[in-house]
């Protein structure tokens, strides 16, 4: 579009106001010939994202803890669907502080005699848990008591901060939530 001098109207090139935008500039052959065989991949991509949802879905249709664990605001279909995946059995994890260290969401600890530091995240573990459980607690904070505990935290140490904790409790509901097919603090809210 630069190359061709034309300003986009939308923020959204890929939305409803992108694709009529789209539709109706007129770019040159070898533009235009580029960007609808753009538009022919996505379909395709798209095509294939939407037989492999429903593929999941028909697979993991009959897991309790797939299921309660989509009760956690910001815990959809696709990362309920990562974190049953990658964490597979949880019984193998003796506790929920388990969990969350496996996932590298617990400080650094450092320790000496009498003094204690504890530092930045381990990062030790599943990436793709850690980014599945922050990036899912991120926008929605958790619900509504743990938004407000977000809050709290937010202004003592910051948002980044607040965000990993959060994450860290989701983590733990999401444990109970495989491990018993049920979340039975957020059961009692509804």
């Amino acid at each position: 579009m630069a190359k061709e001098g034309v300003l986009p109207l939308v923020s959204d090139l890929c939305g409803p106001a992108g694709n009529v935008q789209r539709n109706e500039m007129e770019l040159g052959d070898a533009y235009s010939i580029r960007v609808e065989s753009l538009r022919d991949l996505i379909e395709v991509y798209d095509r294939e994202v939407t037989m492999l949802e429903t593929n999941i879905r028909e697979r993991l249709r009959g897991d309790r803890g797939y299921r309660a664990i989509q009760a956690i605001n910001g815990i959809g279909p696709t990362v309920a669907a990562i974190l049953v995946a990658e964490i597979g059995d949880v019984t193998r994890f003796r506790s929920a502080a388990a969990l969350c260290s496996w996932a590298g969401l617990t400080p650094k600890h450092k320790e000496s005699d009498l003094t204690v530091h504890r530092g930045q995240l381990t990062k030790q573990g599943s990436r793709l848990v850690r980014w599945a459980v922050i990036e899912g607690t991120v926008r929605y904070h958790g619900g509504a008591k743990l938004a407000a505990d977000y809050r709290q935290i937010a202004e003592r140490r910051g948002k980044n901060k607040a965000t990993v904790a959060i994450a860290r409790k989701v983590l733990t509901l999401v444990y109970y939530g495989l491990r018993d097919g049920e979340i039975r603090c957020l059961a009692k809210t509804a």
